[in-house]
């Protein structure tokens, strides 16, 4: 045994980790032409809803693929609590899987459906129907039971989807893009039976979106990535009001933080060429001795209007958009934006959050 390599492997083990805490350290994944994810260590601890946020192709599907199992990192390390899962096959992982297609068996019914998993485990049939109940119940399946996956609605489906992976009794349960199929109004309610099925239960919950409204209503936690490579982890209100960079600034809030580059301000606004001023639309006023601005347009939104503004030379103009009551009129002519200093957000040349002087 080598014992130099084992003792260094000892150093960088999460020390005392809880049973589903999920620790990645340095994970790369190469393909033959791209990198999806480019050197990512993250924790997800237990008990927590983790949210894994970015754009189509940032690589989020790629990390719970490889957390799960269903692919191997080309470098890097994983654990599952003291357990090293680096290169574990899926059965040997303690955890369950929601996928986007919901994967149910459409000849088996609801029941059968569920309890697939511990058919397979061989799981004796008293404790099979003994579990069956309680999570036939929890999940509000009781009375469906005997339907088969096509008699069933979109949340139904997604309910027995949800039923199997909790009975499998497993402490980590991974979910990929599991409401992508639903409309906006059972979206909303999934949201809400996922996020309270989670605390009820005290599972740690990893969870694939490119929609920032699941990610910031249901985390506690947000790991935004791009590109591959994570941007920034924290809390959702700790994303929305100190981002960490512009990619996390424009990504993150509907509409997205307006950045204003230091050469349309008045004097540079106390900022050096190059430095980009971050505003949040809700965050800015109109008044009569802010800088002046330029109305191109306006887009109603029922309690709230969103009015887009140029501000800046006419040949180099900033667009500025600010949320106001949909009661405020806006007449034709000139106009002055104005904001509190301490509302602003200040980025450097490379993107990177920097503070005020």
């Amino acid at each position: 045994m080598d014992l130099h390599r084992t003792a260094l492997n000892d150093l960088h083990r999460p020390a005392q980790a809880a049973q589903a805490h999920v620790v990645l350290q340095n994970v790369m994944r190469r393909f033959d032409t791209s990198i999806a994810l480019d050197d990512v260590t993250v924790d997800l601890p237990e008990g927590q809803f983790s949210v894994l946020l970015g754009p189509s192709g940032c690589g989020k599907s790629t990390l719970l693929r490889l957390i799960a199992g269903l692919d191997t990192p080309t470098s890097g390390r994983m654990f599952l609590g003291q357990a090293d899962i680096t290169t574990a096959p899926p059965a040997e992982r303690n955890l369950s899987m929601v996928f986007q297609s919901y994967a149910l068996f459409p000849h088996l019914d609801v029941a059968q459906n569920i309890l697939f998993g511990l058919s397979v485990r061989r799981v004796p049939k008293a404790e099979q129907k003994e579990r069956l109940g309680r999570v036939a119940s929890m999940m509000g399946l009781s009375e469906l039971l005997d339907r088969r996956p096509s008699q069933l609605s979109g949340g139904q489906q997604q309910r027995v989807a949800l039923a199997r992976a909790v009975i499998a009794d497993k402490p980590v349960c991974l979910m990929d893009e599991p409401l992508s199929n639903l409309d906006a109004k059972l979206r909303a309610e999934m949201r809400v039976e996922i996020r309270a099925l989670q605390r009820r239960l005290g599972l740690t919950m990893v969870y694939v979106t490119h929609d920032q409204v699941e990610a910031m209503t249901m985390a506690d936690r947000i790991v935004v990535l791009d590109r591959g490579r994570i941007q920034q982890v924290a809390s959702p209100r700790d994303l929305y009001e100190r981002p960490a960079n512009t990619f996390v600034a424009r990504f993150i809030g509907t509409p997205p933080m307006n950045l204003i580059p230091a050469v349309a301000l008045p004097d540079l606004h106390g900022l050096p060429v190059g430095d980009t001023l971050g505003i949040r639309p809700e965050d800015i006023t109109l008044d009569p001795i802010g800088i002046p601005a330029r109305l191109i347009g306006v887009e109603y939104l029922g309690a709230d209007q969103l009015a887009a503004f140029e501000i800046g030379p006419a040949n180099a103009p900033a667009r500025v958009l600010i949320r106001l009551s949909a009661r405020e009129v806006l007449p034709d002519g000139g106009h002055a934006l104005r904001w509190s200093d301490t509302a602003a957000h200040r980025f450097g040349p490379d993107g990177l959050r920097i503070p005020f002087p």
